[in-house]
């Protein structure tokens, strides 16, 4: 669900909340294995809401589970600057045999806050995400969206500087996902915590980002990135979206082929 670390240092307004550094990652042996990541660097700043595309297989997720501390660099460096991390997937995963309360407090009681407080947390968290009075209901009793709702209301109970999260709405349908990206934007607004977002949908890229970073692949790395400087909010029907989108994804169909061929 997420990897914790210490509470964050004091910053500058310029330092990176997330540093990633010639970063390689490599799975399998010298042979056989796999250069998913190389000579990969990124810096997040602070509040910042970024947006990873490329072709499948190009590392986007292993980046992820780096910065979340899931797994380790080769070689090379990701440093979050000890800001608590929290990583949300594309299904919600949420305990089935809990209500949807337990659910969050789960994240509150795993980090130590008291019973009579996670209560009220929960209730606001649940307020945040518009589920507001379903405490009791089940999983198998809520939408796809609704559940994803939950998911986010779970990470964002474990109060992360740095949230990750890996396609979350990519199993939705097209009208739900729109709402969650409206959802998403309002509370990230909001909240300001640095986001860094993994899609394929270069069009929800756009709607979300502050920036867009093209990953090249074989083995990863990024190759481009696109500064979104388009007011918010906004809605993927937008003219400006669409022709940012337009530029983005013909970027991204060249590196598809590249790799492809």
């Amino acid at each position: 669900m997420s990897a914790a670390t210490a509470s964050p240092r004091p910053v500058t307004a310029t330092e990176p909340a997330v540093a990633v550094r010639d970063v390689t990652k490599r799975f399998g042996g010298p042979a056989t294995g796999t250069t998913a990541l190389g000579g990969m660097d990124l810096d997040v700043r602070p509040g910042e809401f970024v947006c990873l595309v490329g072709a499948s297989g190009c590392g986007k997720s292993t980046l992820l589970n780096l910065v979340a501390g899931l797994d380790q660099p080769t070689s090379g460096t990701v440093d979050a600057g000890g800001r608590r991390v929290a990583l949300m997937f594309q299904d919600a995963t949420l305990f089935p045999w809990l209500t949807v309360g337990a659910n969050v407090d789960l994240a509150l009681r795993l980090r130590g806050v008291p019973r009579g407080e996670r209560r009220r947390r929960v209730r606001n968290l649940l307020e945040l995400v518009r589920l507001g009075g379903l405490e009791r209901r089940r999983p198998h009793e809520l939408s796809g969206g609704m559940r994803q709702r939950v998911a986010l209301a779970r990470v964002l109970a474990q109060e992360a500087d740095v949230v990750l999260m890996d396609e979350p709405f990519g199993a939705l349908d097209a009208m739900t996902r729109d709402t969650m990206h409206g959802e998403l934007e309002r509370i990230w607004t909001q909240l300001r915590f640095t986001a860094l977002f993994v899609t394929h949908n270069v069009r929800e890229a756009v709607r979300l980002g502050d920036r867009v970073v093209l990953m090249s692949s074989s083995p990863g790395r990024v190759k481009d990135e696109y500064a979104v400087d388009l007011p918010r909010p906004r809605a993927l029907d937008d003219l400006a979206v669409a022709e940012r989108t337009g530029e983005l994804t013909r970027a991204l169909r060249e590196e598809v082929t590249r790799h492809v061929g």
